[in-house]
């Protein structure tokens, strides 16, 4: 296993707030796919969840190095939480293309937030580490 990229990113959750209020469904569908809103919407401070998951698509957009351009969507990018509870990276489409020509095998993410600041880090490696 060989770390290949890292990328970080925080977000302030009153802004993501206030993108879902004044732009709704247009927002979320387009930035969050049906299991990522799901799981917000079941906890308790929902806003904070998706501005997790948007510091998290923003921390592997950068490790990819390709920001938001092109034919990248937002929804290529699922944070999915496993069994256990740990969030983990699911890619599609454009972005998996771009993370299959850099030889990453498997993205690392962490994810913490406050009621003000969400914060990811993702680490990009070129196999799953074993447990």
């Amino acid at each position: 296993m060989e770390i290949i990229a890292h990328g970080i990113d925080l977000v302030d959750c009153p802004r993501i707030e206030d993108m879902v209020k004044r732009h709704g469904d247009r927002f979320t569908d387009r930035v969050f796919t049906a299991a990522e809103q799901k799981y917000a919407r079941a906890n308790r401070n929902p806003v904070e969840k998706l501005a997790g998951r948007f510091a998290a698509k923003e921390a592997v957009l950068k490790l990819l190095g390709t920001g938001w351009r092109g034919k990248i969507a937002w929804t290529e990018i699922e944070i999915v939480n496993n069994a256990a509870g740990q969030p983990e990276v699911a890619l599609s489409g454009e972005v998996k293309k771009i993370a299959d020509e850099l030889g990453i095998k498997h993205i690392s993410v962490s994810i913490t937030h406050t009621a003000n600041f969400a914060i990811a880090s993702a680490v990009a490696l070129t196999k799953k580490a074993e447990p």
